[in-house]
């Protein structure tokens, strides 16, 4: 008897640890900052010089969202940013002049990309 039920014991917690766990990525975007027109953002980038030299001061940048999961991503534009300073040797201080933009997002320029992040 104490076979049995240790048996189902085990079963029983197999079962919890393998079951699948409730996705919380999906909250945590809705609740993420939204920049919007007028807000300044940090373009981060890897600082190397071919994004220097692509990226200039007064640049716009179209801004995207990949949306649609791992298994069909599609880039939709959201916005756009200008480039209005150098913030150390990784970043640019930019200004969002159209659209909803969240932390995540990329900004790009031909191949040069940068991640925006909200101004803390």
């Amino acid at each position: 008897m104490r076979t049995i039920i240790a048996v189902i014991g085990i079963l029983i917690a197999s079962l919890l640890v393998s079951a699948p766990l409730k996705a919380v990525a999906a909250d945590k975007v809705t609740s993420e900052v939204v920049m919007k027109v007028g807000n300044k953002v940090h373009l981060f980038h890897s600082g190397t010089a071919d994004v220097k030299k692509e990226i200039c001061l007064n640049d716009v940048l179209k801004v995207y969202r990949e949306i649609g999961g791992a298994k069909n991503p599609k880039e939709v534009e959201v916005g756009q940013v200008k480039v209005e300073s150098y913030v150390g040797s990784h970043y640019f201080e930019a200004q969002v002049i159209k659209g909803e933009i969240r932390p995540g997002d990329i900004a790009r320029k031909k191949a040069a990309t940068c991640l925006v992040q909200p101004v803390k």
